[in-house]
């Protein structure tokens, strides 16, 4: 791990390493067997000591059947973590071949957060991805802060006022609408079962 890696980031881990072992039923000594680690590492981790490298993460990440990453939003989930305003990561374009002056979308919890995704989106007058639909694994719920959203599902066609709260299962193509003549305010938030596309970070 980074030398910058606190105390309190290295404990959120050894508890995820911990609780997943539990969940499989296994002991410390299975757990060493999978990820071809020693016992003593592994009891080390999980007690939250020193300071492990990523290699030895993703040998145990491995041996759990995780992603490197699901561990890591395992242990992000444990903690608080605050995202400030001027640290936003900015989301690529929906379409980068049909850019849309206005249109921006910030991701407003951690980028590793492999468990919960929350994203604003201020979408320009009339704009719309209609012909791009959406499409990801999970379930999302659509809360408008600001104008008006029309959400096109596989199940039906709805007109969100400001105030308004939309879920629905995500994994079926859908698309935004902004009707309004004024821009529109959108947070979304998304238990995924797929990866977003990798942000990238907020220009000055």
């Amino acid at each position: 791990m980074s030398p910058r890696t606190s105390s309190k980031e290295i404990a959120a881990l050894g508890e995820a390493v911990r609780t997943a072992r539990a969940d499989r039923g296994w002991s410390v000594e299975q757990l060493a067997r999978e990820s071809g680690l020693s016992v003593g590492i592994v009891s080390q981790i999980e007690r939250g000591r020193g300071n492990p490298s990523l290699t030895t993460m993703r040998s145990l990440a491995e041996g759990l059947g995780f992603e490197l990453g699901d561990l890591f939003g395992a242990a992000l989930s444990r903690n608080a973590v605050v995202v400030r305003e001027p640290d936003r990561l900015l989301l690529p374009p929906l379409s980068p071949d049909e850019p849309a002056p206005g249109l921006s979308r910030e991701l407003l919890t951690p980028p590793r957060n492999a468990t919960l995704q929350v994203i604003r989106t201020v979408m320009p007058a009339g704009y719309s991805n209609r012909s791009r639909p959406f499409r990801h694994l999970g379930v999302e719920s659509v809360h408008v802060l600001a104008g008006r959203l029309r959400v096109v599902t596989d199940v039906g066609e709805h007109l969100l006022e400001a105030g308004d709260t939309i879920t629905y299962d995500c994994s079926t193509p859908h698309w935004w609408e902004n009707p309004g003549e004024v821009e529109a305010v959108v947070l979304g938030s998304v238990i995924p079962l797929g990866p977003l596309p990798l942000p990238r970070p907020r220009l000055a």
